[in-house]
């Protein structure tokens, strides 16, 4: 009996251009064939079309190395994620991440579960001063370089500093962005944004690449950050600001407006707090010749005053009332921004009459709202970086990091981006400043959102305060300040930390020979010994979960030889076992539906088996 239909779990990461391609082909499924695209038959109707750009006559941004960039993508990962319980707070509960490794290997292993759930991203990327350490990625199947240095390093990983005096400078740091971007957008959900700092060095070139990655069209703005007010009296101009780039996904995006809790009114009355606003339309291209329904007298009680000094106003002519209309402006009459029937309802409520100094009246408005949308300037003290290093400081007992991102910056950007049971994700983390400011945000308007933290474990300097308090990597500080920032504030969450590792499925090593004995050895030697020795099955469940499209934040049960794991979201479980010989009677016993899967040895079960069973419910073999 045949058990070729039967599938093989999933050892890499999720293919990111098959679903671009399937996207493609149901579009134009007359250019894909057998899972290809006929680009000779795609450039034909595009010439019959006229739509076919010009070789030599078209706008591109190009650099040296963007092919091998691109290829980045393309490449599966074959590592997994491994939980650290003992590195976390509240592991079993919370639904917050912070993971240990390369961010190119980690979003290639998030777009199962995490594709299009992401609302918003922000990143702190290497600025490539000429003095920046920056990733040098350089992966082969199977295997990367990244586990070839950790494992031969004890105190962190090394990067290496790209120096402007090299001839690709700006190239390694596009190729080293550009993959990174890519995979970012496609978690990003189609209402999500994008935030990048960024200095003047490598502005211009970042954001030719986000008009590409992201379309130009989704530019959101460019806002200027006035960090340092004092400025860096160095290299001709003194340096006040960074720059922080925003994009969005789609661009029907819409930005939360910004609430300012430290605004104070000026008045107080039964309703709540309000200042005041003239009701009368400044824009004198609104007038009584093209808005006549906007023109008409309000009516004051010069008598009759409230508590505020405000006074009884009517839409109805009575006697001894003052006639009040819009003022004469430049020959013409102004108007009211509101219409007679919205006026109505708010009078004496909402709408008031104000004396004047000058003997004159005006109608106002009460204004209460404490939002307003965001500036394209930001220079208030809250963005200042000399924040960022002293709430470090206070935090961590030193000064570990150079110039952080203070924690107002950052809820700025989460409060404009985000609703409250949003997921958000930055993976340069650094100091985990956008983890902080989540889960004070939360605090703040009792929200729900939830942070993806990703940070390559980066040796400190072995001269720096860091390394003298005991600290051997980055991600060791950025843990440490979550931890801290928690108990501080009494922060009711906590996170989890899982760390990149390899993967505990055999991987085939490349084979460039002729001799098909020896290929074919090795491939019956993977399917005699699919995994790993010495693996532990519960770091194992983990990642037959999240190659499975499981959410890393699912808790695992175990019951004997069998480990659960509930999808809430899509109301289907997963079940694994790595048991020799599955007994039948056992299986029926879970009660598995259509949507649910197992997870089992290939060999654990007879032909006969795994047919029955693939009726039943999704069944995938190791």
């Amino acid at each position: 009996m045949s058990n070729n239909n039967i599938k093989k779990v999933t050892a890499t990461s999720k293919d990111i251009f098959a679903d671009e391609l399937a996207k493609f082909s149901a579009l134009f499924p007359q250019f894909v064939s057998e899972g290809k695209i006929n680009f000779d038959a795609l450039k034909q109707f595009l010439a019959d079309k006229d739509a076919l750009a010009d070789d030599k006559d078209r706008y591109a941004f190009s650099w040296a190395g963007k092919n091998e960039a691109f290829k980045a993508i393309s490449r599966p990962s074959f590592a997994t994620l491994k939980p650290q319980k003992s590195a976390s707070v509240d592991f079993d509960n919370s639904d917050n991440l912070f993971i240990e490794g390369d961010n190119l290997e980690v979003l290639k292993l998030l777009q199962k579960h995490y594709h299009h759930k992401i609302k918003m991203i922000y990143i702190d990327p290497p600025y490539n001063t000429g003095k920046d350490f920056i990733y040098k990625d350089n992966f082969t199947e199977g295997k990367s370089d990244y586990f070839e240095r950790i494992g031969a390093s004890k105190n962190g990983i090394k990067l290496e500093t790209n120096s402007d005096a090299h001839g690709r400078y700006h190239s390694q740091w596009l190729s080293m962005m550009y993959p990174r971007l890519f995979l970012a957008k496609q978690l990003l959900k189609d209402d999500g944004v994008i935030f990048i700092s960024i200095d003047d060095n490598e502005q211009h070139h970042l954001k030719m690449l986000m008009n590409e990655v992201f379309g130009e069209e989704n530019f959101l703005g460019n806002i200027t950050v006035v960090g340092n007010p004092r400025g860096r009296d160095y290299g001709g101009i003194a340096r006040m600001h960074d720059n922080l780039l925003v994009f969005s996904k789609i661009d029907a995006f819409e930005m939360n407006n910004l609430i300012d809790h430290e605004k104070v009114f000026a008045f107080h009355d039964e309703i709540g707090e309000f200042d005041i606003r003239e009701l009368r339309n400044r824009n004198i291209a609104f007038n009584s010749k093209n808005r006549p329904n906007l023109y008409y007298p309000f009516y004051i009680n010069s008598n009759n005053k409230d508590e505020n000094g405000f006074f009884e106003i009517s839409l109805d002519k009575k006697k001894d009332w003052i006639e009040l209309y819009p003022k004469v402006s430049q020959g013409l009459n102004t108007v009211w921004r509101w219409g007679k029937p919205k006026a109505l309802k708010q009078l004496n409520i909402n709408i008031i009459g104000k004396a004047m100094k000058d003997g004159g009246w005006q109608i106002c408005e009460k204004y209460r709202e404490k939002t307003a949308m965001a500036r394209s300037v930001w220079r208030d003290k809250e963005v200042n970086t000399e924040k960022g290093t002293l709430l470090i400081k206070e935090l961590l007992n030193g000064k570990y990091f150079d110039f952080p991102k203070p924690l107002g910056l950052i809820k700025r950007m989460v409060e404009m981006g985000t609703n409250e049971n949003d997921i958000v994700l930055d993976f340069f983390a650094g100091s985990a400043t956008t983890g902080h400011a989540v889960m004070d945000l939360n605090k703040q308007d009792k929200g729900n959102r939830k942070f993806i933290l990703v940070q390559i474990p980066e040796a400190v300097d072995e001269k720096s305060e860091a390394a003298k308090a005991g600290y051997k990597t980055i991600s060791q500080i950025s843990i440490e300040r979550l931890k801290r920032a928690i108990d501080k504030n009494n922060y009711p969450t906590g996170f989890k930390v899982f760390s990149l590792a390899p993967s505990h499925y055999t991987v085939n090593q490349p084979y460039d020979g002729e001799d098909e004995q020896a290929l074919l050895a090795l491939e019956k030697s993977a399917i005699k010994t699919p995994l790993t020795s010495n693996f532990d099955p519960l770091d194992l469940a983990y990642e037959i979960a999240l190659k499975q499209g499981f959410p890393l934040t699912s808790n695992i049960e175990q019951n004997g030889d069998f480990y659960r794991i509930i999808d809430t979201q899509l109301e289907r479980t997963l079940i694994i076992t790595l048991v020799k010989k599955i007994n039948t009677d056992t299986i029926e016993t879970l009660k598995l539906t259509t949507d649910d899967i197992l997870v089992c040895l290939d060999n654990a079960l007879t032909d006969t088996q795994k047919v029955n069973f693939s009726r039943n419910f999704n069944l995938r073999v190791i």
